[in-house]
C-alpha cells in the first residue's frame, strides 16, 4: 500500500506531461497540414493566368499572390523608398512607384530593388519607364498597420518606408483614387537593370513534422521511463 501511495504522484506528474508532449505533437501536425494547404494554394496562385487589377480590397482578399496584369503611366517623379535588403544582404530599396491605370484609378507598383547608391532616378535614367507601359507582377496585401513593435515609425518627410501603408503613401504622393492593394512586379528585365524585379519572398518554411516527430518521440520516452520507475518501484515493495 505504501509502494502505490509513493508512485501516485510521480504517476500523475507523468501522465499529464505525456498528455502534454501527445497534445503538442498533434498540433503540429495540424500545423503540418494547414502550412501544406497554404502552400499550395499560393503555388497555384502563382502558376494561374494573369487577372486584371481588383477593383475592391474585399475582391483582393481572396486573390493574394495571384498574378496579375494592369496597362498605365508611371509617375517617376512620385517614387516611394521601402528600405530593403537583396539576397546577397546589400541594403537598399524597394522602389515603390505609382502606375495611373486607364480608368483613373491608381497601382502602386513595387518595381523591385535598388542599391543604395542608385536609390536617386537620376542614377538609373534607363530604368525610368515613360508612356504607356504593361506591367506584370504578384497582387500584394498591405499589412494591417505597423507588422512589428520593433519597426520604425515611416518617414513620409524623407520619403524613407519601413512597411507598406498605402493610405499613406497615397498621401506622400500626392495621389487620389489609389487601389487598396499594391503589385510586386515580377523579374522581366528593366531597360538598364534597375530595379531588379522578382523579389517577392515565395517560399513558406514547413518544419512542423520534424516538430511533431520531436514531441511525439519525447512522449514515448517519457512513458518508457515512467513504465520502468514503476516497475522498480514495485519491485522494491515486494522485496521488502
Amino acid at each position: 500500500m505504501r509502494t502505490e501511495r509513493s508512485l501516485f504522484w510521480p504517476i500523475a506528474v507523468s501522465v499529464g506531461a505525456f498528455l502534454v508532449l501527445i497534445g503538442l505533437g498533434t498540433w503540429q501536425v495540424q500545423r503540418l497540414f494547414w502550412k501544406e494547404g497554404l502552400i499550395a494554394a499560393r503555388q497555384a496562385a502563382v502558376t494561374a493566368p494573369p487577372i486584371a487589377p481588383p477593383r475592391s480590397l474585399a475582391e483582393a482578399r481572396g486573390l493574394e499572390f495571384h498574378r496579375m496584369a494592369a496597362t498605365g503611366r508611371f509617375l517617376n517623379d512620385r517614387e516611394l523608398d521601402l528600405g530593403a535588403t537583396n539576397d546577397a544582404g546589400l541594403p537598399g530599396f524597394q522602389v515603390i512607384t505609382p502606375l495611373v491605370l486607364g480608368d483613373g484609378n491608381v497601382l502602386l507598383v513595387d518595381r523591385g530593388f535598388v542599391p543604395e547608391a542608385k536609390r536617386a532616378p537620376a542614377s538609373r535614367p534607363l530604368g525610368e519607364l515613360s508612356g504607356e507601359v504593361t506591367v506584370t507582377g504578384l497582387l500584394r496585401l498591405a499589412p494591417e498597420g505597423k507588422p512589428h513593435w520593433f519597426l520604425p515609425d515611416n518617414s513620409a518627410a524623407k520619403n524613407y518606408w519601413f512597411y507598406v501603408d498605402i493610405p499613406a503613401m497615397a498621401a506622400a504622393a500626392q495621389q487620389e483614387h489609389v487601389l487598396p492593394y499594391f503589385m510586386d512586379a515580377d523579374a522581366t528585365p528593366v531597360p538598364g537593370g534597375l530595379p531588379v524585379g522578382g523579389q517577392t519572398r515565395l517560399d513558406l518554411p514547413n518544419n512542423h513534422l520534424q516538430y511533431a516527430i520531436t514531441w511525439y518521440a519525447l512522449a514515448a520516452g517519457l512513458a518508457v521511463i515512467a513504465v520502468l520507475r514503476i516497475r522498480q518501484g514495485r519491485s522494491e515493495g515486494d522485496a521488502a
